[in-house]
């Protein structure tokens, strides 16, 4: 996810609430005892606790990985250099179609797409939403019941729209807001599920299937978990508190091993505004915007400001999370609490209600990963809360993973955990339970609903671990280490630094990466599940700056801002950049030029360069077919740093895909090789062949 300044002229409005870290005076204290700043960052982190303390990542009750796979076997293909070109580059040897932009029609009326903006609020709602990101391919299955890699269902997020090109001539820049126009800008939000094919000529496309529709901010939900229908998620809209409208600020996802799709609410807080007399810490927590006596918590948002007459069914009031009268259901003070969950979908069922399930916390989620599950085992799995100085997250179901029965009750039913790390290269889960930790009525949480709609709170007040703004994890199918990437934090000072965050200021960021001291916990409350074993795995940089499991990067594979990150089934580990619209190809961050994605042997360290995406966009969203012959990657809000002047001059930064004069739209990238092979592997071409 990008950060960058608010721009009132510019649509922005996803970038991260900032915050200052939680003083840990004590642990920074232990930390200058235990290692030098100078050898953290010659050696890495992961060498120095190796060195100090003899214990290898991926030894103890983890299951070794495989032998190290050669670096032309894994890795088989040539690095890309770094482009600044309006253009897409991959590979010698690889092909790539463009696949499923925005506007795209894909369910009802299948409405075409107008490239002036001009489409409706409901054609857009029958169209590929804007801002692709995390997805998944949920493969068909063939006369055996085995799974096909030539058609299944495509589902990926839309994380936010660039109102500049939604709209023909750019939004309306004060209040009120036109209906129509706030609608569409909800409808671009949201999911997507597309039934897709492989033809005979290789190409893919788009089937009209019943399974096809978009799930936007408008579309009924149901909650679930602990907080279903406690006073905190009640409003006018549900005043029993077991419904909410809308998901939005989809960033990341995660893949349910019974075959559901999780979306992930990111940069919710945006949205949001109140103007209560006094300020609400629970909201100002979260960043919703205190603006007493004012409408418009951005110029240039204002949802809230749709004209009542337009608006019968509070659609665009709910917005306004000022507090209206005596009781709580007769407005909309807690309609942010609706906001900042993970969502479940089916995606072969489009009756099916999404569903938020409460228990897996409520923060800025940019995605969800799995342990591989186990029989008769609880189920675990992975987030991060994607903003400067927060954390990352474990959940453990209360009851084991059976395949016969598993399903979303295992999501509604089991202990959050937040991660410390300590300084030893040792780490802890801190249970965010009720009654333990200190998380009590006499501390401000009443019950287990407010620890989960209050997670943030609750995560500070037990001493969690401030990261450097924890986005994408990954866990390797193999060995079951757990990797996260951090993707930068400008605001850390030096004397904030702590061995898991070790630079600070931190323009480029890092990934680490945790074993689990039980990888295959026995129970919930098994005290192993709460200890884990962390290294460094990376840091992004240049030549001088960054490394990768010790070894310093070149020119083949520079980097910053790591972001999405993916293992496919043979252990690469991809990753993809975000550096942000305010400083790409820009001063320190120049020499990385536009945002790329890499892919890592994680055995042995070897780092390649793999794609080069357009001007002014991020390369997020990885996923291949099972048999690891096609590769669909996400390129994000091309054109950004288009200016608003420039934009009412046509002169865009990006006119990707469709070329000049055209607006720029995110689309999906479908990566093959043209000799049918694996993606990622095979013997790499010889240059001077």
């Amino acid at each position: 996810m990008t950060q960058r300044k608010f721009d009132p002229a510019r649509d922005g409005l996803d970038e991260d609430p900032p915050r200052s870290p939680i003083p840990r005076s004590d642990f920074h204290s232990v930390m200058r005892q235990a290692f030098s700043r100078r050898a953290l960052l010659k050696g890495g982190l992961g060498a120095a606790v190796i060195g100090l303390f003899g214990l290898p990542l991926s030894g103890g009750a983890v299951r070794a990985a495989r032998p190290a796979a050669s670096p032309s076997t894994l890795l088989g293909f040539e690095c890309v250099p770094t482009s600044a070109a309006d253009a897409v580059s991959v590979p010698p040897g690889y092909r790539v179609q463009v696949f499923l932009p925005w506007g795209e029609p894909i369910c009802g009326t299948y409405p075409d797409f107008d490239r002036h903006g001009g489409n409706s609020a409901s054609e857009q709602a029958e169209q590929m939403g804007m801002h692709h990101d995390g997805m998944h391919f949920f493969p068909a299955e063939d006369a055996t019941g085995r799974p096909r890699s030539d058609a299944g269902l495509l589902v990926m997020n839309h994380e936010y729209v660039d109102w500049l090109f939604l709209h023909p001539r750019g939004p309306t820049l004060t209040a009120p807001r036109p209906a129509d126009e706030v609608l569409k800008e909800m409808n671009a939000h949201g999911v997507s599920v597309c039934s897709v094919r492989r033809g005979e000529d290789g190409e893919w496309t788009l089937v009209r299937d019943v399974r096809n529709r978009r799930i936007t901010a408008c579309t009924p939900m149901t909650v679930t978990g602990p907080a279903r229908g406690h006073r905190l998620m009640r409003t006018a809209y549900s005043p029993e508190g077991t419904r909410a409208r809308g998901t939005m600020n989809n960033c990341s996802h995660g893949v349910t091993p019974w075959g559901t799709y999780l979306t992930c609410e990111e940069n919710w807080n945006h949205y949001f505004g109140y103007r209560d007399a006094a300020a609400r810490p629970a909201l100002d927590r979260y960043s919703v915007s205190h603006a007493p006596g004012r409408f418009g918590w951005y110029s240039t948002r204002g949802w809230e400001t749709v004209p009542s007459e337009a608006d019968p069914d509070a659609l665009f009031a709910r917005f306004d999370a000022t507090a209206q009268g005596p009781r709580a259901e007769t407005d909309y003070r807690n309609e942010p609490h609706t906001f900042g969950w993970i969502v479940e979908i089916d995606p072969n069922d489009p009756h099916s209600t999404p569903v938020k399930r409460t228990a897996l916390g409520r923060f800025a989620h940019e995605g969800i990963v799995f342990q591989p599950p186990v029989e008769g085992r609880p189920l675990v799995a992975y987030s991060g809360d994607d903003a400067t100085f927060e954390y990352i997250y474990k959940y453990v179901s209360r009851h084991p993973y059976r395949a016969v029965d598993a399903g979303g009750h295992l999501l509604d039913d089991g202990t959050l955990y937040v991660a410390r790390f300590e300084p030893d290269g040792r780490g802890r889960w801190l249970a965010l339970r009720h009654g333990e930790n200190g998380l009590t009525a006499e501390n401000g949480f009443a019950d287990q609903g407010e620890v989960l709609i209050h997670a943030r709170l609750a995560a500070d007040h037990v001493g969690a671990t401030a990261m450097d703004r924890p986005e994408w994890g990954a866990v390797h199918p193999q060995s079951r280490e757990v990797y996260f990437t951090l993707t930068n934090n400008t605001s850390r000072t030096a004397g904030q630094g702590d061995p898991a965050n070790p630079r600070g200021p931190n323009p480029f960021g890092h990934i680490v990466r945790w074993r689990e001291d039980a990888a295959l916990p026995a129970s919930a409350d098994d005290p192993a599940v709460e200890g884990f074993a962390w290294d460094i795995f990376a840091f992004a940089g240049d030549e001088r700056s960054g490394s990768v499991a010790g070894k310093p990067l070149d020119a083949g594979n520079i980097f910053a801002a790591p972001d999405g990150l993916w293992f496919d089934g043979d252990g690469r580990l991809w990753i993809q950049c975000d550096v942000s619209a305010e400083v790409v190809n820009q001063g320190p961050h120049a020499r990385f030029g536009n945002n790329q994605m890499l892919c890592a042997d994680p055995a042995t360290g070897d780092l390649r360069r793999f794609l080069v995406g357009p001007v002014g966009q991020e390369i997020t969203g990885v996923v291949g077919t099972p048999d690891g012959r096609t590769l669909f990657v996400n390129v994000q809000h091309p054109g950004e740093t288009t200016s608003l002047d420039a934009f009412r001059q046509g002169r865009y930064t990006s006119h990707w895909p469709d070329g000049a004069p055209h607006r720029p739209r995110s689309a999906c990238l479908v990566i093959t090789r043209e000799d049918g092979g694996v993606i990622g592997g095979g013997t790499p071409p010889d240059p001077a062949a």
